[in-house]
């Protein structure tokens, strides 16, 4: 099945945020904030144990319980494995991504992308998200932002254990799709081209956006569309930068990046547009793109995204943002802006 037409919509909830990313959640709010979700019509609900060490896992079960199972689709992540032990938080060595979940549990992640682990990783999202079954499953991070030069031999060790099991899972039945979960487009190009994987898609996090896209757009969407794959667009806000936030790729934003966005912002501003909307319908006017899944730990923010979504922008908008070269010149525009 093609992941579009595995996917209930082009807009999911990303649970990052739900695993207390950069500030501790109450538990009422986070509780709020994936009933919002609901009560907006979003039906698909991206997970993975890393956020929060399984904090965001254990409230979006406890969120779903009682939902009925059909009408919503689950994704999580493999590759870490949370364990009962506690360790020292500020400790730990997730290159880019060290200090985002501080404020989750203090549970001890380690990381392994074996066939054993794999399954065992499975088995324990299962029982933090309460649920039967999980549609897709995403390999996480193997890539650069984690591993640095070692990333190579990381991806290989998941091609023979993770890749292999869950291309096994996909064709039994126990899962509808796999793929890759990263922040760059290297190990996607990678597995695109393994003959002993078959990989559905991919989460691609902040690499499809308006203030990074380019490495994406020529290195990986053209492939994704002639293989007939496809990528649900992680981080379209790019943690926040593009609507205002202080932060870019989990770190405070370059004065080159606030630049873009004061550009950017010029341009809506006269055209009396949100950020949000231009964000994600930049997005998901890729072909290749199956859904966008921008995250919130507040209720009100699923409402401004289904807002931006529906929001209608002037096709003059987005030939002003080409002019100024603030996109790149082959990047599919909505409406099949030339």
């Amino acid at each position: 099945m093609a992941l579009k037409d595995l996917l209930p919509g082009r807009l999911g909830f990303g649970t990052a945020p739900l695993g207390n990313m950069f500030r501790d959640i109450p538990e009422a709010e986070a509780r709020a904030t994936v009933d919002a979700a609901w009560n907006d019509g979003i039906r698909y609900f991206d997970n993975a144990p890393f956020y929060g060490a399984g904090l965001a896992e254990i409230r979006m079960g406890e969120a779903l319980a009682g939902r009925p199972r059909d009408d919503y689709v689950i994704s999580t992540k493999v590759g870490r494995l949370v364990l009962d032990e506690i360790e020292d938080v500020s400790a730990r060595d997730f290159g880019e991504k060290g200090e985002v979940f501080k404020y989750g549990r203090p549970n001890k992640i380690v990381n392994d992308y074996s066939e054993d682990a794999t399954l065992r990783s499975i088995e324990d999202s299962l029982q933090r998200l309460k649920t039967d079954r999980i549609e897709i499953i995403w390999v996480h991070d193997v890539a650069q932002d984690f591993y640095g030069d070692e990333w190579l031999g990381v991806f290989e060790s998941a091609r023979k254990g993770a890749f292999k099991a869950l291309d096994r899972l996909r064709d039994e039945g126990v899962i509808q799709a796999w793929g890759l979960g990263v922040n760059r487009v290297e190990p996607i190009e990678l597995a695109m081209a393994l003959d002993s994987a078959r990989p559905d898609g991919f989460l691609l996090a902040g690499r499809y956006t308006l203030l990074d896209h380019e490495r994406a757009l020529q290195r990986v969407m053209p492939e994704v569309a002639r293989q007939g794959l496809g990528i649900v667009v992680g981080g379209p806000y790019s943690s926040g930068a593009l609507v205002g936030g202080p932060n870019f790729e989990y770190a405070p934003a370059s004065p080159q990046i606030l630049d873009k966005v004061a550009r950017i912002k010029a341009i809506a501003d006269r055209h009396r547009i949100s950020m949000k909307a231009a964000g994600l319908q930049f997005a998901l006017a890729n072909p290749a793109v199956a859904a966008v899944i921008p995250g919130a730990s507040k209720p009100e923010r699923l409402a401004e995204d289904r807002a931006a979504l529906n929001e209608r922008i002037p096709a003059d908008f987005w030939r002003e943002l080409r002019q100024a070269r603030l996109v790149h010149p082959d990047a599919p525009l909505p409406g099949g802006i030339a």
